[in-house]
C-alpha cells in the first residue's frame, strides 16, 4: 500500500514537472529580428541579469554578430512564473533565417511542440516566412503570430496582420503587436507560450530516447550532444548507447543550457538539454541519431532526419602544401556541427593537394571559408564555385554523377548532361515586376506563375537552373528592387540541357581549377570575359603568355600577356641597320625558348575571377 501511495505521488508530481515544460522555438525571414526576441525573453524571465546582458546573446560565434545573422541554432532554459501563479520551464531554441541554414531550421522544429512566427511590421511576409511556417506546420507545431519593430516610423502592424491572416490563415486577432528592440508586449508573448504551446506528451517510465539536433566539440569533454529527451529517464553516470552505430559512452556530464551549460543531475522526459559524450570522433555521435540506455535499450529509434545534400561545390587548397594535414583536420571538426558540410580529396594540377567541399548555398561556403581560415588560421584558395551534375554516357548507357567541371569526360563519350533546377519563389512589391522578369529570363529562368498576396505585393515563381543562381543572382535581385524582393528555392529535380565544358589555357597549359561548365549559347561570351579578366591578373613574364577559352577542341576566344622586354638596341649608335635586325632576332630567339621551358604562376585572384563574369 505504502508502494502503491509512494508511486503515485510520484506519477502526479512527473505529470506537474511535464505539463509545466513548453518547448518552443523562434521562425522568421533572415533580418525580422528573432536573436533580438530571445534576448529579451531572457531578460524578461530572469534568465540573465542586465549586467549580463549583450546583443544577440545567443549568437555566440564572432561571425554571427559580425554578420548581423544566426547560423547555428541554439538551445537555452528559462524559468517563467505566470499570470496563473504556476512557475514554468521554456526551453527556446533560436533557429537561422538565411536559406543556406534552412536545415538547422527543421532539426530544431522537431525538439518543439510550438513556434513563435515572427514577421517585420515594416516588411511584411517574406519568402523565407512562409518556407520556415510550412516546415513548422509539418512537424505539426503550434503557431503564434508576431509582428515585431511596431516602434518604426514605417510600421504598418494591422496590415502586417491582416496579411497574416490572408496568406497564413491564423486569426489577425491572434497576433501579438511587439517591439523586440523596446522590449514591449514580451510579457503578453510568455503568457502566449503558456496558453497556447501544448505540454510535451510524454513517458518517463519507458526506455531512454533522446533525439540529438545538434553537437559541438570540446577539446576536454569530446562531443557534446545537444538532446530533446522524448522517453525515459537519464542520470548521471549512466551508461549510453547510440542507435545508429550501437557506440556506447559513459557521459563526462549532463546539463541544460542556462544559457551557458550547466550540469544537472537527471534529464526527463520532455526536457531539452546537452550531453557530454567524451566520445573523440564525428562518425560516432551523429545529428539525427537516438540515444538510448546500454543496460535497458529502447527497441527503435526515433524517426531522425532527411539527410541535407549539398547543392554548390568548390575546391579549397592549401596556399602552403605542408597545411594540407591542417585543412584535413579543420574540416573534420567543422563537420561534427554541420551536417551539410561534405568533403574528399582532390588534386588539381595547377593548385597541387586540397579537398572537394559540398555546400548549401555560397553564403554557406563563404560561413566555412571564414571559419577555416579565422578559427584554424589557414590561408586557403577556393575555386569557383559549381553544381552537381548527371552524365549518361554514350556507348554504355552508364549513368554518372560529377561536381567538378574538370571530371566531364570529352563531348564524344557523353549521351546527355543534365543538371539541377530549382523551384523559386520571388516576393517583391509590384512595381519591380519587370526587374525580376527581365533578371530570371537572362539567367535561363521559365516563368511558371504569379500570385497577389497583399495589395502593392506580387509573389513570382520560376524555374530556374542552380548554375545560375548560385554567385550573383540573389545580389542583382537585392539591387534591382532595391533591397525589397525576397527569395526562397527548393531542388525541382534535373533536366537535361545543351552544356559544354569552357576550359582555359594558360601558355597552352589546361588550368583545371579554372574550368567551369556552361550553357552552349552562353560559352563564347561567358570565355571572352574570363580571358579579359585573367589578362589583368596574370602578372607579365619575360615571354608572351597566351590565355585562352576553349570548348573541346575549339578556341573559342584568347587574348595575351605582352612579353617584359629589354631594350636591346640601347647601345646602337647609328650603323647599319642589319646590326638592329641581328640583335632583334636573337632576342626573338631567345624569347621563344624560355616559352617553350617557362612556366607560369596563376595568382591567387585569377581563381575568383569567374565570380566577376556576371558583372555588367
Amino acid at each position: 500500500m505504502i508502494n502503491f501511495t509512494l508511486t503515485a505521488h510520484f506519477d502526479i508530481l512527473q505529470l506537474m514537472t511535464q505539463s509545466n515544460i513548453r518547448n518552443f522555438c523562434i521562425i522568421a525571414h533572415i533580418d525580422h529580428g528573432k536573436s533580438t526576441l530571445a534576448d529579451r525573453l531572457l531578460q524578461a524571465t530572469g534568465t540573465l541579469t542586465d549586467r549580463e546582458m549583450q546583443e544577440q546573446v545567443l549568437d555566440s560565434m564572432d561571425l554571427e554578430r559580425e554578420k548581423g545573422v544566426t547560423i547555428k541554432a541554439s538551445a537555452v532554459r528559462m524559468k517563467y512564473t505566470a499570470k496563473d501563479g504556476n512557475d514554468y520551464i521554456m526551453n527556446l531554441i533560436d533557429t537561422p533565417g538565411h536559406v543556406d541554414f534552412g536545415y538547422e531550421v527543421s532539426r530544431a522544429l522537431q525538439g518543439c511542440e510550438g513556434a513563435l512566427l515572427v514577421v517585420d511590421a515594416t516588411q511584411g511576409i517574406e519568402a523565407q516566412t512562409l518556407a520556415n511556417l510550412y516546415l513548422a506546420l509539418e512537424s505539426d507545431l503550434e503557431i503564434i503570430p508576431v509582428v515585431n519593430k511596431i516602434d518604426l516610423p514605417a510600421a504598418m502592424p494591422e496590415e502586417v496582420a491582416e496579411e497574416i491572416e490572408n496568406i497564413i490563415g491564423l486569426s489577425a486577432e491572434d497576433v501579438i503587436p511587439i517591439s523586440a528592440k523596446a522590449g514591449t508586449n514580451i510579457e503578453q508573448v510568455l503568457e502566449a507560450i503558456v496558453e497556447r504551446v501544448p505540454p510535451p506528451s510524454t513517458d518517463d517510465r519507458k526506455p531512454l530516447r533522446a533525439l540529438v539536433f545538434d553537437s559541438h566539440y570540446d577539446s576536454y569533454k569530446g562531443v557534446i550532444a545537444y538532446v530533446r529527451v522524448f522517453e525515459g529517464t537519464l542520470n548521471k553516470r549512466q551508461w549510453v548507447q547510440m542507435m545508429s552505430n550501437e557506440v556506447i559512452a559513459e557521459p563526462i556530464e549532463i546539463g541544460i543550457f542556462a544559457p551557458a551549460l550547466k550540469p544537472v543531475d537527471t534529464l526527463s522526459a520532455g526536457e531539452v538539454g546537452y550531453i557530454a559524450t567524451g566520445l573523440k570522433t564525428v562518425r560516432e555521435c551523429r545529428v539525427g541519431d537516438t540515444i538510448t540506455l546500454r543496460d535497458q535499450p529502447a527497441a527503435e529509434p526515433l524517426p531522425g532526419y532527411r539527410a541535407v545534400k549539398p547543392m554548390v561545390f568548390a575546391g579549397f587548397y592549401p596556399t602552403e602544401g605542408e597545411d594540407y594535414s591542417l585543412l584535413k583536420e579543420a574540416l573534420e571538426r567543422l563537420q561534427l556541427n554541420d551536417a551539410a558540410l561534405v568533403f574528399e580529396p582532390e588534386t588539381s594540377n595547377a593548385l597541387n593537394f586540397g579537398f572537394r567541399c559540398g555546400f548549401l548555398g555560397l553564403f554557406h561556403m563563404e560561413i566555412i571559408q571564414e571559419r577555416l581560415e579565422r578559427e584554424y588560421d589557414l590561408d586557403l584558395i577556393a575555386t569557383a564555385p559549381s553544381v552537381r551534375y548527371e552524365l549518361k554516357m554514350a556507348h554504355t548507357g552508364e549513368e554518372r554523377i560529377i561536381d567538378s567541371p574538370a571530371d566531364l569526360p570529352d563531348e564524344g563519350m557523353i549521351d546527355e548532361i543534365r543538371e539541377p533546377w530549382m523551384h523559386v519563389q520571388i516576393f517583391t512589391p509590384d512595381e519591380y515586376y519587370g526587374v525580376v522578369m527581365d533578371l530570371v529570363i537572362k539567367r535561363r529562368g521559365e516563368f511558371v506563375g504569379q500570385e497577389y498576396p497583399a495589395p502593392g505585393r506580387v509573389v513570382l515563381k520560376f524555374d530556374i537552373p542552380l548554375a545560375e543562381i548560385i554567385i550573383d543572382f540573389y545580389d542583382k535581385l537585392k539591387s534591382g528592387t532595391r533591397g525589397y524582393a525576397s527569395m526562397d528555392y527548393e531542388m525541382a529535380g534535373y533536366r537535361a540541357s545543351d552544356l559544354v565544358k569552357l576550359e582555359v589555357l594558360v601558355n597552352k597549359q589546361p588550368v583545371d581549377a579554372l574550368a567551369m561548365i556552361v550553357h552552349k549559347d552562353d560559352a563564347y561570351h561567358r570565355g571572352q570575359k574570363l580571358v579579359t579578366v585573367l589578362r589583368k591578373k596574370i602578372p607579365r613574364q619575360m615571354f608572351e603568355v597566351p590565355i585562352q577559352a576553349a570548348t573541346g577542341k575549339r578556341v573559342i576566344s584568347r587574348a595575351t600577356v605582352q612579353a617584359m622586354r629589354k631594350d636591346v638596341l640601347a647601345k646602337c649608335y647609328g650603323g647599319d641597320i642589319t646590326r638592329k635586325r641581328k640583335l632583334l632576332e636573337k632576342q626573338k630567339k631567345g624569347k621563344k625558348r624560355m616559352k617553350m621551358i617557362g612556366t607560369v604562376e596563376v595568382p591567387q585572384e585569377a581563381f575568383m575571377a569567374v565570380l566577376q563574369l556576371n558583372d555588367d
